[in-house]
């Protein structure tokens, strides 16, 4: 008796479980693995898409960028890496004039990166995105070469009766607002022709980046850049690109790292630095 009350009770529990089981097929099993969200577009499928990159360079910063308005011709190193660029997507180059005033505003609405010697800085990175730095640099002087001694440290250069001329809107003249309080501070619109302001005598010295010194003391042997091997600053120089765009980022990062490998930067750079 009390055997056959345990059988029947087995058989009912597994009636039961195998019930249950029936029951809860298709709950039981995992669920879909959700889609993945779409890509956002990015920059660089319109510019594909449409055969043509604009580029913002300004024109007046020699020898990463340099615009001659009588013939609309356009050199300097980071000229020669647009075309580059241009030609590894497969696109047309087209170079778009800025001003280191407008240069983030011009970002994005009448070109798709910026190229030209631009310094990074936290400022403008709050509102662009930055290529990987090609090239580290620094503010230092650059005078007539018989004021080198007179020009060796900031004290030394803001004093009453010096004048440091600046060209506006970039890290040059954030530079010297900065740090020169006595020294008169003497704007000149025109970069292209800002050291002809030294030479003439009309400016004492410029403070500008360490690369452009050595550049300039190389057209002009009357001046000559201070300790631009020790600058007064540590600076980068990067490409500057839309906010937000990881997927541009990324393909600008890739073909410069390839460019700064593989010997074409050194190419266009070499004959302008040495």
């Amino acid at each position: 008796m009390v055997t056959a009350r345990i059988v029947a009770g087995a058989l009912v529990a597994l009636a039961l479980a195998l019930a249950a089981g029936c029951s809860a097929g298709p709950a039981t099993e995992p669920a879909p693995a959700e889609a993945p969200a779409p890509t956002a577009g990015s920059l660089l499928d319109e510019v594909r898409a449409k055969g043509e990159i604009r580029v913002c360079s300004t024109g007046d910063y020699r020898p990463f960028t340099y615009l001659d308005k009588a013939t609309g011709t356009w050199e300097g190193i980071d000229i020669d890496m647009a075309g580059d660029l241009a030609a590894k997507l497969g696109v047309r180059l087209t170079l778009v004039e800025t001003t280191w005033g407008t240069l983030l505003d011009d970002l994005g609405r009448t070109c798709d990166i910026a190229m030209g010697g631009i310094s990074v800085t936290t400022d403008r990175a709050q509102r662009a995105f930055y290529s990987d730095p090609y090239l580290v640099d620094g503010k230092t002087p650059i005078t007539r070469c018989e004021n080198v001694d007179r020009f060796q440290t900031l004290e030394q250069i803001d004093q009453p009766g010096v004048r440091a001329v600046v060209n506006p809107g970039g890290t040059n003249e954030s530079f010297v607002e900065a740090n020169l309080e006595r020294a008169e501070i003497v704007r000149h619109p025109d970069n292209n022709t800002i050291f002809e302001e030294i030479l003439a005598g009309r400016a004492d010295l410029m403070i500008t980046d360490a690369t452009e010194t050595r550049w300039q003391q190389q057209q002009h042997p009357e001046l000559c850049a201070v300790h631009p091997e020790a600058p007064f600053t540590f600076s980068e120089k990067a490409y500057l690109l839309p906010r937000g765009d990881v997927v541009l980022q990324e393909w600008v990062n890739t073909w410069l790292r390839i460019a700064r490998n593989d010997g074409t930067y050194d190419r266009f750079a070499r004959p302008r630095l040495g």
